[in-house]
């Protein structure tokens, strides 16, 4: 042994593991002429390397200078010990360590190498549907346990072939312990079922007939990566529209994929951010503005000038794209609001009588995983709207030790939170927590976090809303401490800490629904404050919700209830005329005895409210669909001509009183000592002024999103002479509108403000599991 010869033992903590690190260690050893072992463990990877001491200064700086591109490596740390007299470099069986955990990596898309496999004629794998390799395809949906070794996961069941086993075994090989290794010699196959469940076909058969059926018109389930899909053409209006009948979703938008991004091209528009989010490894669905001329059916996207897009994230997707030729629809696998259908059994009686054919296969999928959602609403800055496949579960960095939380979620768009140490596990979108199916797939998500993660949570976090399934969940939690959060704290700590923020910030929170600290619905809140406490510094004035929940689908009932408290006696615009008499005196009568009517300061209901009274939208079959057709009939194609006009409108009037009461929770500076409430009525009134006048409804709907960004600005102006307070947390689902976002956040700017958005977790209730989770680790630790 050279008497110059050092040894050091490394550990490598991130998603380290399933992305091909340990071939890329073995590699990176025999270049730098290093002897050793690198093996997996519960934590990470370990390395011991013994070397001449040129050699370990190369490879240490090399590990994550040139790590393999898939993996995110979030600690390395080293230390020198003797020398052992290795005489190579090997790779060591996996090390299982009770009580340890290790990152996970999201499942990803199909990478090039695969790709040029399933299209060459001479490879094996040629049109193989479920051909992977350590740079891509499942990892998530298929993991039971950790370490992320075959044996613990659905790849279980396959015996590799000689040549797979090669491959798997070969450190050289880019498929050196990719575990879900497999070819058609050995690994999972495709069946075609018909609606009976009756078997029509089998592998190369399957894929052929399953084409053939979406020319034709068909709707065939697509069994995915994390769970079922409803594929049909998406340039055949009528197969479209018995997509829509029988899923029960009449009118919100469906996802599309297509084959590539020159495709995406002939119907969309694209800027470099959306290019590099489409073709991306996490292969989200974009929300990109609506190509003239494109070949897709309005009935994909009902009075929207957006449309969502989404490539080939798998290579079954890719050979369906490719020999289709022709954009599918591919939207998830279930009826209206329900879970993602996962197992075959299970597709065939959730999905019975929606599809025609059931393109299935024998991979079991362990967690159901929707597509994830993007946009890019400001230049080159891209928001989630949903967050799961190719996202979760990587963690949100902390900038504190948390001890072990379960942060519930919301009611809406459900996510859940776990923390441990300084890492936040966020987790896919789980859905709307409003019937048994989905409820069941968030308790079992919840089980499958704490036993991959090893959280044993000591605190329970829930929303303040004492009917919130998620908060009932909580409180059925035994022997866990418990923090009750304010709705739109929540996101605002959630945004603070999306973005890496810590100390107080002015939060403009729009959204829908939020039960507030006297009881009342919130939703259009400016606070002060961070994660350890609030003001409510402002809101938007308090109006009827006759009905409750009941008046978000009927949007009518909104205007004519906000009309009547607002205006009195006032003769109605024409949208609204064809209510029934009994129907509008019951309403009336509602609203002036507070009949099931609760107030709200919600900036969502007055969307709502507005879009019904352009006669835009009168009745809601989805979330927010009134404020989304507002929008878009704000945001046409505009010629430049046109676009001058616009921005040359003003906004409406509002007023703004003092109220002497301010509102807080936890610990916070009193900033203010007045509560600013934005009244609406002379706001109201204009609008009808010019309705009455015959002003184009396109110019009433922008003049009054000018005015909300106008809201927006003046408050965080007098806020900030107020608070001192120069940073702007923008949250809630309001600003999803990519309208709103562009009128609001420029102003802001030019005004000196620092403006924050979200970056890693939805602006809306998909985020707010994180904000009640930081908000619980101030509340119990202080700080």
């Amino acid at each position: 042994m050279s008497a110059h010869r050092r040894a050091r033992r490394v550990m490598v903590r991130g998603v380290v593991q399933g992305v091909g690190f340990r071939p890329f260690v073995y590699r990176l050893a025999q270049q730098h002429r290093l002897v050793g072992w690198v093996r997996n463990t519960s934590w990470g990877v370990e390395i011991e390397v013994e070397g001449e001491t040129g050699a370990l200064e190369g490879f240490t700086r090399a590990l994550r200078a040139e790590a393999p591109p898939l993996s995110r490596i979030e600690s390395l740390i080293w230390e020198e010990i003797s020398p052992n007299g290795h005489d190579r470099f090997e790779i060591l069986e996996s090390e299982p360590q009770v009580g340890a955990y290790q990152l996970i990596s999201p499942d990803i898309a199909t990478c090039a190498d695969c790709l040029r496999e399933i299209q060459d004629p001479h490879d094996r794998r040629y049109r193989y549907p479920f051909t992977n390799c350590t740079n891509c395809g499942p990892r998530f949906t298929i993991i039971r346990d950790v370490p992320y070794d075959r044996p613990l996961t659905t790849m279980r069941v396959f015996r590799m072939c000689p040549d797979c086993q090669r491959e798997y075994d070969d450190p050289r090989d880019r498929r050196f312990h990719a575990q879900p290794n497999a070819c058609p010699a050995c690994g999972p196959h495709l069946t075609l079922l018909d609606a009976a469940g009756r078997v029509v076909a089998e592998r190369d058969d399957a894929l052929a007939q399953a084409v053939e059926c979406l020319r034709a018109g068909y709707i065939v389930a697509v069994k995915g990566l994390g769970g079922y899909q409803l594929a049909c053409d998406a340039t055949n209006g009528p197969a479209v529209v018995r997509l829509r009948q029988r899923k029960m979703r009449p009118h919100k938008p469906f996802a599309m994929m297509v084959k590539d991004i020159a495709t995406a091209e002939e119907h969309a528009l694209l800027n470099e951010a959306e290019r590099a989010l489409l073709s991306s490894a996490a292969a989200p669905i974009v929300l990109l503005p609506w190509r003239e001329g494109s070949t897709i059916v309005s009935e994909v996207a009902p009075k929207q000038r957006y449309v969502g897009l989404m490539l080939p994230y798998t290579p079954l997707h890719h050979l369906l794209l490719g020999d289709v030729g022709r954009p599918l629809v591919m939207t998830s696998g279930n009826l209206s609001e329900e879970p993602i259908a996962r197992d075959n059994d299970e597709a065939l009686r959730r999905l019975k009588g929606i599809a025609d054919f059931f393109l299935a296969h024998n991979r079991d999928i362990y967690s159901r995983y929707d597509d994830s959602v993007w946009f890019v609403p400001l230049g080159d800055r891209a928001q989630p709207i949903r967050r799961a496949r190719g996202y979760a579960p990587f963690p949100i960095r902390l900038g504190f030790e948390s001890r072990p939380t379960l942060a519930c979620g919301a009611e809406l768009k459900n996510t859940f939170c776990l923390t441990r140490e300084r890492y936040a596990f966020l987790s896919q979108h789980i859905g709307d927590l409003q019937n048994l199916e989905t409820l069941e797939h968030y308790e079992q998500t919840i089980a499958l976090f704490r036993q991959l993660f090893h959280v044993e949570p000591e605190v329970v976090a829930a929303d303040m809303h004492p009917d919130y399934l998620a908060s009932r969940y909580a409180l059925a939690q035994q022997g866990l401490r418990r923090v009750w959060v304010q709705h739109h704290h929540a996101h605002l700590a959630a945004c603070l800490a999306d973005c890496g923020e810590e100390g107080p910030a002015i939060g403009a929170i729009l959204d829908g629904t939020g039960y507030g600290l006297d009881g009342h619905i919130w939703g259009g809140e400016f606070l002060l404050g961070d994660a350890r406490g609030f003001q409510r510094a402002g809101h938007l004035q308090y109006l009827p919700l006759p009905g409750g929940e009941g008046a978000i689908h009927k949007p009518y009932r909104l205007a004519l209830a906000y009309l009547h408290v607002l205006l009195g006696e006032h003769p109605l615009p024409p949208a609204l005329c064809s209510l029934p008499e009994e129907e509008h005196r019951a309403l009336i009568t509602m609203v002036e005895r507070r009949l099931n009517t609760p107030l709200t300061s919600s900036a969502g209901r007055l969307f709502d409210a507005v879009s019904a009274l352009l006669g835009v939208c009168q009745e809601t079959s989805y979330e927010a669909q009134a404020a989304i057709e507002l929008e878009m009939e704000a945001t046409p194609l505009l010629s430049d001509e046109a676009e001058a006009s616009a921005a040359a409108l003003e906004p409406y009037p509002y007023e703004v009183a003092h109220l002497p009461n301010v509102q807080e929770w936890g610990r916070v500076r009193p900033f203010v000592r007045e509560t600013l409430e934005l009244r609406l009525k002379p706001l109201l009134a204009a609008i009808l002024g010019e309705i009455a006048a015959g002003v184009a409804i396109r110019k009433i709907a922008w003049r009054f999103h000018l005015t909300m960004a106008q809201m927006i600005v003046n408050m965080c102006e007098h806020l900030r002479l107020q608070s001192g307070l120069e940073r702007v947390a923008l949250s809630g689902g309001c600003f999803q509108n990519r309208l709103l976002l562009s009128l609001v956040v420029p102003r802001l700017e030019e005004r000196g403000f620092r403006v924050l958005i979200h970056r890693q977790v939805p602006c809306n209730d998909g985020g707010i599991a994180l904000g009640q989770a930081v908000i619980a680790h101030y509340a119990l630790n202080g700080g």
